[in-house]
């Protein structure tokens, strides 16, 4: 069974720092793309960054410069360093693994982060 599991989650001041954790069991995580997006209310889901299993990375517009996206396959987790923390980048965020060339995605449940004073 996979379980995609969010962490690192909470409120937080402007101009503040959190780091997320995707912890992953159940798949073959070394094989698997991971990713993370974001929603907040009335808005889209958005791209935040993602990670191929070859580490290269590509970060959405809104965060670039402020975020950081890594991986540990020893661990089968990955992460979300987010710094400079702005009212905006408040949201539910989604890790997501994928495993490229084929219909394999899993999503995990999210964690909601805040960006107040």
């Amino acid at each position: 069974q996979v379980h995609i599991v969010e962490s690192g989650g909470g409120l937080v001041q402007p101009g503040g720092s959190l780091r997320l954790s995707c912890a992953t069991s159940g798949i073959m995580f070394s094989m698997y793309a991971m990713g993370w997006y974001r929603q907040a209310p009335g808005k889209q889901c958005e791209l935040v960054a993602m990670i191929s299993r070859s580490g290269r990375i590509n970060y959405g517009d809104s965060v670039s410069g402020r975020f950081t996206v890594s991986r540990d396959n020893a661990k089968n987790t990955a992460y979300l360093q987010m710094n400079s923390l702005k009212p905006e980048d408040t949201a539910v965020y989604y890790c997501n693994a994928m495993k490229p060339a084929s219909s394999a995605t899993y999503w995990g449940q999210g964690t909601q982060v805040t960006v107040s004073s």
